[in-house]
């Protein structure tokens, strides 16, 4: 089998094992159902819980008991945190962005004057 054809091989097998679906059965507020998605299960297992306790903690903090408004609330809670992190992170670029340009701004000026320093020597 030459490289080439080695090469495709193993993409297909990777493609392959990317695209496996799994199963997540889910049994919450009430209702249950299965869904299906490419990520391992150990993951979905993982989100499943994430979001239970999520509706426990809004469950025992506000008293709620109607599955909509829990699930509701829940959803809209956890897009609040998600929206703290993208800003967070977004602040976080701007700054790392800015030193950057700074840092920039200082090389060229050293460069400038080393620059001039050089042509006054000639």
């Amino acid at each position: 089998m030459s490289k080439n054809d080695q090469s495709q091989r193993n993409e297909r097998i990777a493609k392959g094992a990317r695209s496996m679906k799994n199963d997540l059965y889910i049994d919450l507020l009430g209702t249950s159902f299965s869904i299906t998605a490419e990520e391992e299960p150990v993951y979905l297992e993982g989100v499943l819980n994430n979001y239970r306790l999520a509706l426990g903690n809004i469950q025992d903090s506000t008293g709620l008991r109607d599955p909509l408004k829990l699930a509701i609330l829940t959803g809209f809670l956890l897009c609040d945190k998600i929206q703290r992190i993208y800003q967070r992170e977004a602040a976080e670029q701007i700054a790392e962005n800015y030193e950057t340009t700074e840092a920039e701004q200082i090389t060229l000026d050293m460069i400038a004057r080393i620059d001039e320093v050089l042509e006054s020597d000639r």
